[in-house]
């Protein structure tokens, strides 16, 4: 491992560690709720994945740490690790799925050279999920059902904005400005927004990041074909 990837690794490494600091502090010296501590882990650990473009991580190592993580993860179901991490009053293997999604999308789209709709599915998971319970759970004054599971319209609206907006974003920034951001970001937060509603079991951490990628991945294959 030469000295830029080490560096750039142990900065990686440094951001998980602080969030896992900022974790553990709200569980010991806080009131705050285990799905609260649950919600830090989740969208401070998924930012990890803007490193990785940013500094571009190789896939391998990527990969690595989504199997170590998936393993650690499982691992903590009959082991309590981090307190409060699954601790949360239902039975659910999201923060598997979770893990194994970075996989997935790292070994999909790093050797494509199109890590951003690896970005995309992921940080859709990361922040419009995790604002989408947060907002749910707080304000949720209009819930519904979907499977036997509730959910509540607050929640699902802050799911389709935020994954719209995340979309656009990361889009705006590769490809600029253009009609086909808008549509793909709009499509894609809705059909994410859908996905979200049905999480029995966590599954929605593995669907909502690997079909937010692939959709933004296959509608920008076929609106960008050169006229």
């Amino acid at each position: 491992m030469n000295a830029l990837l080490l560096a750039q690794s142990s900065l990686v490494v440094l951001w998980i560690g602080l969030v896992g600091i900022v974790a553990a502090s709200l569980w010991q010296f806080t009131a705050a709720s285990p799905e609260m501590v649950r919600k830090v882990l989740h969208i401070g650990a998924g930012n990890v994945i803007l490193l990785a473009w940013w500094f571009s991580i190789p896939a391998w190592l990527g990969i690595l740490a989504s199997v170590l993580f998936s393993g650690l993860t499982l691992l903590s179901y009959r082991i309590p690790l981090i307190p409060g991490l699954d601790s949360v009053g239902r039975k659910s293997l999201g923060t598997f799925f979770y893990a194994v999604s970075f996989g997935v999308l790292i070994a999909w789209f790093w050797p494509l050279n199109l890590p951003h709709y690896a970005v995309i599915g992921l940080l859709i998971m990361t922040w419009g999920d995790g604002l989408a319970a947060i907002v749910g759970q707080r304000w949720g004054a209009h819930p519904y059902q979907v499977s036997g599971m509730q959910k509540s319209w607050e929640g699902s609206l802050t799911m389709a904005i935020a994954g719209s907006l995340i979309c656009w974003l990361v889009l705006l920034s590769v490809q600029g400005a253009i009609w086909q951001t808008w549509l793909v970001a709009l499509v894609v937060g809705l059909i994410t927004t859908g996905l979200e509603a049905f999480s029995k079991l966590g599954i929605d951490n593995l669907t909502v990041p690997i079909a937010g990628a692939a959709i933004a991945f296959w509608l920008n294959q076929y609106l960008l074909i050169p006229a």
